[in-house]
């Protein structure tokens, strides 16, 4: 009988007597939660690191099947899920992480994020960075433990990598940005070992190297153009531009070493160098392409323009990742995986955009408020 006057008491709110405002009222304070959330972590993004991970996943399957063997074997979807938990918490660590310690100085440069804008309290911000750290490490201890196929175990050094990518991670928000030079190599530093986390063998080299030069050049281009402080002067380029050097000197040399010297392959061989490379070289080309044109057409509206230009090309540059993930696992694995690694760009795409709107949504939904005139 409780339960029938239970039924009967709810069942108007279902009905056109229910008042309008009732399900806004319950959904708007809902929305504008998840929205801030999602704008803390940066989770429109995580796409990206989604995508160098299960390519990275792809190139190593088919190093361990060989030409013409099935992948199937190597992949396991238990990996793949627990895969894109740990870039996801790596991810949205680091995000959120960059927000708490940067949350007084967002006061006075941008005032609406979550934290200065007072939609999500320090504590509750730190809860959330903390369990997405968490769940990093777990799904990590899972990858680390379980290499369908794998004949040698490299569990240890992939959870190793994980930790290290987290420690470069903290080190970058905390100090690593306004080192300048040695702030966008950490940039791309990260990048390199996210992606090798499943993968500690480095499969394919390119690969993650491809991935660390890019965010690296990418992300000073565009730090220059917005006229970021401090500026970047002739020495911090050098310094960047001949860390990359060297870094990926020694990448080559100590694949090569283990690979060619001590087995006896060739240097083709041992760095898998075939013309499946010639896809990645060509993406590459794209890409400058596409962002000199960009500057090219915003060049018109001067400083404004140029920092337009440097925010339009970074976002485009994180995105184009994907792509770079799709052109290697095309060349070295197969049309079908880098078809479905192709879905996360529009995904990707598709999900800022949504962010945006959904921002505009809600700030229009909100009501004025209105300041006393001095």
């Amino acid at each position: 009988m409780n339960f029938v006057i239970r039924i009967l008491y709810i069942a108007p709110c279902f009905t056109s007597a229910c008042p309008r405002h009732t399900l806004t009222d319950v959904l708007g304070p809902l929305s504008q939660r998840l929205l801030t959330l999602f704008q803390l972590t940066r989770m429109a993004l995580v796409f990206t690191a989604i995508s160098n991970s299960m390519c990275e996943i792809l190139l190593y399957a088919r190093w361990q099947a060989g030409d013409g063997g099935s992948i199937r074997p190597f992949i396991g979807s238990h990996r793949l899920i627990a895969m894109t938990c740990v870039s996801a918490g790596l991810y949205g660590f680091g995000m959120s992480l960059n927000d708490i310690i940067d949350r007084r100085r967002d006061r006075l440069l941008a005032s609406d994020r979550p934290l200065p804008s007072g939609r999500i309290g320090v504590g509750a911000a730190h809860v959330v960075c903390t369990g997405l750290a968490l769940l990093a490490l777990v799904a990590g201890w899972y990858v680390a433990h379980y290499q369908p196929g794998a004949q040698v175990n490299f569990g240890p050094t992939s959870f190793l990598l994980l930790v290290w990518t987290g420690a470069l991670i903290t080190f970058y928000d905390f100090a690593g940005k306004y080192l300048v030079a040695l702030g966008l190599i950490s940039l791309g530093l990260i990048r390199f070992f996210q992606a090798a986390i499943p993968a500690p063998q480095l499969p394919n080299l390119w690969h993650p190297l491809l991935l660390l030069n890019h965010v690296t050049v990418v992300s000073a281009v565009c730090y220059r153009w917005e006229h970021k402080r401090p500026a970047l002067t002739r020495a911090h380029w050098w310094t960047v531009l001949g860390g990359l050097g060297v870094v990926d000197a020694l990448c080559i040399a100590m694949v090569y070493w283990r690979r060619g010297l001590r087995v006896g392959a060739s240097f083709a061989a041992a760095l898998w160098i075939t013309p499946a490379l010639l896809l990645p070289l060509a993406a590459v080309v794209v890409f400058i392409i596409l962002a000199l044109w960009i500057r090219r057409r915003m060049a018109a509206e001067g400083r404004a323009g140029e920092r337009r230009a440097g925010q339009v090309v970074m976002l485009y540059g994180l995105l184009w990742l994907i792509v770079y993930d799709v052109t290697f696992a095309e060349g070295y694995v197969g049309v079908v995986p880098g078809l479905l690694l192709l879905c996360l760009l529009p995904m990707a795409y598709l999900s800022v955009k949504m962010m945006r709107a959904w921002s505009r949504v809600l700030s229009l939904s909100q009501k004025p408020e209105f300041q006393r005139a001095r």
